[in-house]
């Protein structure tokens, strides 16, 4: 859980500050998402809107499929966009901070919070897979931890 943590806010951030092979439990698109998301909140902390092309170099994504994850996030109102001179993605200082729950239940859905460990489709207290009892405390921890801290607190974090 604490490896989770550091790979989120260090390892996957700024492909800059490492060159380490990282595996997370996030899909790609939610990993891009999140990594996208605090480069922006980074970067609106110094009065910059970032583009598309700016977010991909850094933070090590696609430019086409970054754009097309940004994209989205916008449609569900998570950032805003303006084009042209001056123009790029920020976060709306009016909106709450935004709960990685929040992000990650939109590109995965709740099988990050709620799946079992072992991949079967029917695992509970009454069906249990082989890892059940591993896997539970690890859903447990990271729901928790995605419950508490939000994009605008990693981007704090990282700009201490």
């Amino acid at each position: 859980m604490v490896l989770l943590y550091y790979n989120i806010l260090f390892l996957s951030l700024f492909r800059k500050q490492t060159t380490l092979k990282r595996k997370i439990v996030f899909n790609k698109e939610t990993e891009y998402a999140l990594r996208g998301l605090v480069y922006i909140q980074t970067q609106n902390m110094l009065g910059k809107k970032p583009g598309i092309v700016e977010i991909a170099k850094e933070i090590d994504s696609p430019q086409f499929y970054m754009a097309k994850i940004l994209q989205r996030l916008v449609r569900l109102g998570f950032i805003a966009s303006t084009k042209g001179k001056g123009g790029g993605f920020y976060f709306d200082v009016e909106k709450p901070e935004l709960p990685l729950k929040d992000l990650i239940l939109a590109t995965e859905g709740d099988r990050t919070f709620s799946g079992c460990g072992f991949g079967l489709k029917q695992c509970d207290e009454n069906n249990r897979c082989p890892l059940h009892d591993q896997y539970a405390p690890i859903r447990n921890a990271i729901n928790k931890l995605v419950s508490e801290d939000t994009v605008q607190s990693l981007a704090k974090s990282i700009s201490k």
